[in-house]
């Protein structure tokens, strides 16, 4: 697909989503206790939370939370098991998500080898198992009518050297953007600091990685918990990656929390994304601070504060 046609319908999906989610849906989940900001206009960003964020608040099932969610305000999730989940409920989850007018945020493009020696090591067995889950994906994504999936290029192979280790995971993120491409649908890479074997661990590094792959289905995602942790100087490295970077998540540091809980200014950060015109949505990956429907509400609040940066 031409580069300029792929993105041009990528925005025009987004501000559709943005704008079906401005309508509202008035729906409370059964036994659910309204929290903070209940009835109140939606957030300046799009904030996403994910399964489990809300299960007191809003029940145990994952779509009574969806609705808790939406009636606090968000206009988005994410859910990184989504390829674990049966084809049933993610239809469930892809119609409601329709009804309501929220958006999908990403989910992990999950071989089971995310976490081990991998791509890096050019194996053969490992770029299939890759363009398999990455076709999988594809179909998961219909159902939901995601956009971005989160790729993780696994360990370093430090038999290897660096150079070709590297030409080792642009070799397979080509293989996975040739899938991705034709349907719209952006695998976002995503530098982690969970432990230092990871390969990927720079917005930098993977700015050049994209740049290499050359195509609008490979892009970043920014987790500023992580580059919080592995780098530091969050807004001048998010300026310098800015045109690769397709997707945004938050967690607070120490703790990775909600906003407010550790050393990260929040506030500062979501103002400089409005005034770049960030229009995506920006994960919630990240835990709750305080315990039961307190905590939540607690977590609510935290956003709120945040999202006052005007």
């Amino acid at each position: 697909m031409e580069r300029r046609k792929f993105l041009q319908q990528s925005t025009l999906a987004g501000i559709s989503t943005l704008a079906l989610g401005a309508l509202g849906y008035p729906s409370q989940a059964a036994g659910s206790t309204p929290a903070p900001g209940a009835g109140e206009n939606t957030f300046r960003l799009n904030y996403a939370p994910h399964d489990g964020m809300f299960k007191n608040s809003g029940g145990s099932s994952f779509t009574d939370q969806i609705k808790y969610m939406h009636d606090q305000g968000f206009r988005a999730i994410e859910d990184n098991g989504l390829l674990g989940r049966p084809v049933a409920e993610q239809e469930k989850i892809g119609a409601l998500l329709n009804k309501l007018g929220m958006q999908m945020g990403v989910f992990v493009v999950d071989t089971g080898n995310n976490w081990k020696t991998s791509l890096a090591s050019g194996k053969q067995e490992f770029k299939d198992a890759f363009v398999k889950t990455c076709k999988d994906s594809v179909e998961a994504a219909k159902r939901v009518n995601a956009k971005w999936a989160t790729v993780v290029p696994g360990f370093f192979d430090r038999s290897l050297p660096m150079g070709v280790q590297t030409a080792h995971v642009l070799d397979a993120l080509r293989k996975g953007a040739e899938i991705f491409e034709p349907h719209g649908l952006i695998m976002v890479l995503e530098p982690l600091s969970d432990t230092p074997e990871l390969f990927l661990r720079t917005a930098e590094q993977s700015f050049e990685i994209c740049k290499a792959v050359n195509s609008p289905s490979c892009k970043i995602l920014y987790d500023i918990y992580h580059m919080q942790r592995n780098t530091g100087n969050l807004i001048p490295i998010m300026d310098l990656c800015w045109d690769e970077i397709a997707y945004i998540q938050i967690g607070d540091n120490p703790g990775r929390k909600e906003p407010g809980t550790g050393e990260i200014n929040y506030k500062n950060i979501f103002k400089h994304l409005h005034k770049k015109g960030y229009k995506g949505v920006l994960g919630m990956e990240h835990g709750v601070a305080g315990k039961g429907q307190e905590g939540e509400a607690a977590l609510i609040r935290a956003y709120r504060e945040a999202d006052n940066f005007m």
